[in-house]
C-alpha cells in the first residue's frame, strides 16, 4: 500500500501514520488493500469528535463517548451533564488522544481481519 493512500484520511497525525505503516508492513498487497478498506470505514476524525464534544455544552453531553464505543462513560456523562461540564472540558483538551486510542484499536481489529484473508 502506498503511503499516499493513508494521506486521504482527514487530520492524520504522524503518530497514526507511523502506526499504520507498522501495521501494514508484513501484509501482502491484497491484505493491505483489505486493511485499508476496513480501517477507513471504522476510523474517526478528531474534528468529528470535537464537534460532538462541543454538543455537551448545549445539553447533549456524552455523545462523543457513545461514538467512541465507551457506552458506560457516555451514560454517566449524559446523566451528570458531562460531570457538570468538567468532563466535557477535559474531553475537549484530550480530544486527539481519545481519537488516537480509538483509531489504534480499530487498526488492531482491521489488522486481525486482514491477516485472515488470503
Amino acid at each position: 500500500m502506498q503511503q499516499g493512500n493513508y494521506m486521504n484520511f482527514t487530520d492524520m497525525t504522524p503518530e497514526e501514520m507511523g502506526f499504520l505503516q507498522q501495521a501494514t508492513a508484513g501484509l501482502t498487497e491484497s491484505q493491505t488493500s483489505y486493511f485499508y478498506m476496513v480501517y477507513s470505514s471504522k476510523r474517526k476524525a478528531s474534528q468529528e469528535i470535537l464537534l460532538l464534544t462541543l454538543l455537551g455544552f448545549v445539553g447533549f453531553a456524552g455523545i462523543q463517548r457513545f461514538v467512541l464505543g465507551q457506552i458506560g462513560m457516555g451514560i454517566v456523562y449524559f446523566l451528570t451533564i458531562g460531570f457538570c461540564w468538567i468532563g466535557t472540558i477535559v474531553d475537549l483538551v484530550n480530544n486527539k488522544s481519545l481519537v488516537l486510542k480509538y483509531n489504534k484499536d480499530r487498526a488492531y481489529e482491521s489488522h486481525r481481519m486482514a491477516m485472515m484473508t488470503p
